[in-house]
């Protein structure tokens, strides 16, 4: 019998946490990486489980409202958020299948270019969490 592997509100919270460091790494969020979050979230995120968090809203929420907290303080600790992300992959790394990967991926790659595409910054950050989720 096969288990299915359950989300959580915290696994969508570091996203959040992951998504606003690909958007804030070269020094600046901008209004239309926001919106492709956002965008990304409706059409894709939503449909990855049907997990909710305590407010009944579908938990993959969560990464907007991490997301915009973030943004809203103007926290930059960017490495710390990025570590945050890491070490609860690493701790929960069951959550993160292929298509779980994929999907991150797909997301952040989708967030940088948002803006006049990719810059030096942006593909750093996005080869490292490329090398990252290579890691089992």
């Amino acid at each position: 019998m096969k288990t299915r592997k359950k989300m959580t509100p915290k696994f969508y919270q570091n996203l959040g946490k992951l998504f606003y460091v690909m958007a804030a790494c070269d020094g600046m969020v901008r209004p239309v990486e926001v919106e492709k979050l956002k965008s990304i979230i409706k059409e894709q995120w939503l449909k990855v489980d049907d997990i909710h968090d305590v407010f009944n809203a579908d938990a993959a929420y969560q990464i907007e409202i991490v997301f915009d907290w973030l943004h809203q303080e103007d926290l930059r600790d960017i490495e710390e958020y990025y570590s945050d992300f890491v070490d609860y992959k690493r701790e929960q790394s069951h959550l993160f299948t292929d298509d779980v990967k994929q999907l991150i991926l797909k997301t952040a790659s989708e967030i940088a270019n948002a803006f006049s595409g990719i810059n030096k910054s942006e593909l750093i950050m996005l080869a490292k969490l490329d090398l990252e989720l290579k890691v089992a």
